[in-house]
C-alpha cells in the first residue's frame, strides 16, 4: 500500500493511518493476533520512519524485510527480567545469560536471531543521568587511521591491525567450498550456510572487542579526542582496497569513540577529509607537493625534520582540532554536542583561515617520539545472550 500511494501520489502513508490499519488486517490474516499487538505497532512505526529517511535522502526507498539473514522483532512494553529469565508477552520466561545488570526503566527489547542461529536481545534502557557537556580541558591525542597500522596516535603509539578475516581465511575457505558443493534446497546445504555464517560471525565478534577496547583504552587516557573523517564507502570502489578497509572497520571504530566520548562528557573532533595531514611539516608547517604512498618517512626540506608518515599525520591532526577549538567553534567539530553552531573558519581549507609563515600560537609544540608497544587491553564487552 506505501508502494503504490508513493507510486501515484509521491508521499508515504503516516503512521497512524498505518496503525488504524492494523485491526482490519488482523480480521483479514487470524495468523496476526499470534503476535504481541505493541509488536505490529512498531512495525508500524519502523515503516513510516524509513519512508520519511528516504523522503530525506538519507537513505533509499524502503524494500521488503528478506526471511532470510537476520531477522528480529521488538517489544516496546511488558518486558521484565526475572532472575536469569527474560519474560516477554505471549511467550513467556525465556532463559537468558546477561552480562551486565540493567539500572533504570527498560524501554525497548529487540530480540534478533542471527544467521548462524544465535538469538540475542538488545535492552534499551533510560537510566535517568543527565548528558555531559563536552569538556576540553585535559590531554589531547590525534589519530590517524591506516592499513599496515590500524591507527597511529599522535604519542607514537601504532596498533597493528589484527586482519581477522586473514587469520579464519583457511576455515572460512573449507566452509564455503562445502558449501558451494551442496544442492540448492537441500537440508544439507541449510546446515553448510549455518557453518559459514558462524564463521562471519566469530569474525565480526573478533573484529568488535579489538575495536571496544582500543576504543575504551583511548577514551579512558585522553579528554580531546580528534581523527580524521574518512570517506569509507568511496574508498571501497577501490577493489584492489576493498577488502582489507571492509575487514579493519574504520567507520565502526570512529562511530564507538563517538559515542563513548559523548557519554563521558569529553570531546570527538572529526577533521576534514582534505586536510593535508601527511604532506605538512608539524614543525614549521612547511607542505610538500607530493608524497606517494610508498614513501613512509620523508625530511623537511625547511628545517630538515625527519618524519614518519603517519605519526607526523597523527601530530598534525590534534594541531588542527586544537587550532578549531581555541577559535571557539563549538558544534561543528565537536560532533555529539546537543547544540550546533558553525563559525566560518572551521578548517584551513574554508573559511577566511589561511596559514602565513611561522607557527601558530595555538598549536602545541610536539615531535615525534620513541615508538611505544601498545599497553595491555583489559577491558571487556559483550552482548545479552538469549
Amino acid at each position: 500500500m506505501c508502494q503504490e500511494t508513493y507510486s501515484k501520489t509521491g508521499k508515504g502513508l503516516s503512521r497512524g493511518y498505518i496503525q488504524g490499519l492494523l485491526p482490519g488486517l488482523k480480521k483479514e490474516y487470524p495468523w496476526l493476533t499470534d503476535a504481541y499487538s505493541q509488536c505490529l505497532q512498531v512495525v508500524a512505526l519502523n515503516l513510516s520512519t524509513a519512508y520519511k529517511n528516504f523522503f530525506d535522502k538519507r537513505t533509499k526507498l524502503p524494500r521488503f524485510k528478506s526471511k532470510h539473514g537476520r531477522q528480529s522483532i521488538s517489544y516496546p512494553a511488558n518486558v521484565k527480567f526475572k532472575d536469569d529469565y527474560l519474560k516477554l508477552p505471549k511467550i513467556g520466561l525465556v532463559y537468558c545469560r546477561r552480562h551486565r545488570d540493567f539500572e533504570g526503566t527498560i524501554k525497548t527489547v529487540t530480540v534478533s536471531l542471527n544467521p548462524d542461529g544465535k538469538y540475542f536481545a538488545s535492552v534499551l534502557v533510560d537510566d535517568g543521568k543527565e548528558t555531559l557537556e563536552p569538556s576540553t580541558e585535559g590531554k589531547a591525542i590525534g589519530i590517524d587511521l591506516g592499513l599496515t597500522h590500524f591507527c597511529i596516535t599522535s604519542m607514537g603509539s601504532k596498533y597493528d591491525n589484527p586482519r581477522h578475516i586473514s587469520k579464519h581465511s583457511k576455515n572460512l575457505k573449507k566452509k564455503q567450498q562445502s558449501l558451494s558443493r551442496k544442492k540448492k534446497g537441500s537440508n544439507r546445504r541449510n546446515k553448510a550456510k549455518k557453518l559459514v555464517a558462524k564463521v562471519h560471525s566469530k569474525i565480526a565478534r573478533c573484529r568488535e572487542d579489538f575495536l571496544h577496547k582500543l576504543s575504551r583504552k583511548i577514551v579512558n587516557e585522553n579528554q580531546v579526542i580528534a581523527v580524521e573523517n574518512l570517506k569509507v564507502k568511496g574508498m571501497v570502489r577501490n577493489h584492489n582496497l576493498a577488502k582489507a578497509i571492509s575487514d579493519v572497520g574504520w567507520g565502526m571504530f570512529c562511530t564507538i569513540l563517538k559515542y563513548k566520548a559523548h557519554r563521558e562528557g569529553k570531546t570527538y573532533i572529526e577533521i576534514d577529509r582534505f586536510f593535508p595531514s601527511s604532506k605538512t611539516c608539524n614543525v614549521c608547517l612547511n607542505q610538500v607537493g607530493s608524497l606517494p604512498l610508498d614513501i613512509r618517512n620523508w625530511t623537511c626540506e625547511h628545517c630538515q625534520t625527519n618524519h614518519d608518515r603517519d605519526i607526523n599525520a597523527a601530530i598534525n591532526i590534534k594541531n588542527e582540532a586544537l587550532r578549531i577549538l581555541s577559535l571557539g567553534t563549538r558544534g561543528s567539530a565537536v560532533l555529539g554536542s546537543p547544540q550546533v553552531e558553525r563559525l566560518p573558519c572551521d578548517t584551513a581549507n574554508g573559511g577566511d583561515v589561511r596559514r602565513l609563515g611561522g607557527r601558530i600560537p595555538c598549536l602545541l609544540d610536539q615531535s615525534p617520539m620513541k615508538l611505544e608497544a601498545p599497553t595491555n587491553l583489559r577491558y571487556s564487552w559483550g552482548s545479552s545472550h538469549l
